[in-house]
């Protein structure tokens, strides 16, 4: 883990590609995108299965870790109509009833637009961007919020590591500028977009189980 301070805030980076505000016992978690798997195989395209499982365990097990009280989506929960499964919604409901007394909170993203606010069952608090909490604004696109640090997800951000291209990595990170910082995405089955950081910015890599400031 990595902790650096945002907002006035301390902020823990986590390896599972989530972040903890301690100060308000809350779990960032950015593009999710619950069902894009199946998403993927209505149209016939050969995708893992599992992925919202092992998605929403990692939520469990990150819960239960931090002791949060609330998780805040920024942005794309679902990935889209088709996530609408029955066998996807039972997982989710399931996981739901597991945490029964979580506080859920999603900012729209543009994914949500799309697929709709998530079912009135697994009690979302559902709002528009940008967020506010203490000295934060908490979005889905990334964006300069005067007199708040944003934090924000949809880039799906990653840095590469190493020399010429086929002896090099592509890592997914958290990427900090001075006016707001990016999120990795949390969903098991996402693509990557490589950052190029400024100066001055902050950017920290995942590797397996370990953060590292590159």
């Amino acid at each position: 883990m990595a902790t650096l301070t945002v907002g006035g805030h301390a902020l823990t980076l986590l390896p599972e590609k989530a972040a903890f505000l301690d100060d308000f016992r809350t779990l960032l978690v950015a593009d999710a995108h619950i069902g894009k798997a199946v998403s993927f195989r209505s149209f016939g395209i050969p995708v893992p299965r599992g992925t919202t499982s092992d998605n929403l365990a990692t939520l469990t097990r990150l819960i239960e870790r931090t002791q949060a009280a609330r998780v805040v989506f920024l942005g794309d929960f679902l990935h889209s109509k088709r996530s609408y499964a029955p066998a996807t919604m039972d997982a989710v409901a399931r996981w739901r009833q597991a945490h029964a007394d979580l506080d859920l909170t999603l900012i729209r993203g543009n994914h949500d637009d799309r697929a709709g606010d998530p079912p009135a069952s697994l009690r979302f608090s559902v709002v528009d961007e940008p967020f506010t909490l203490g000295g934060l604004a908490l979005c889905h696109h990334p964006q300069d919020v005067p007199g708040r640090y944003a934090l924000a997800g949809h880039i799906h951000p990653c840095i590469r590591l190493g020399g010429r291209a086929f002896d090099s990595l592509r890592l997914p990170c958290f990427h900090f500028t001075p006016s707001h910082g990016v999120l990795p995405a949390f969903g098991s089955f996402t693509g990557m977009h490589r950052i190029h950081p400024g100066e001055g910015d902050r950017v920290f890599a995942i590797a397996d189980d370990a953060i590292q400031e590159v």
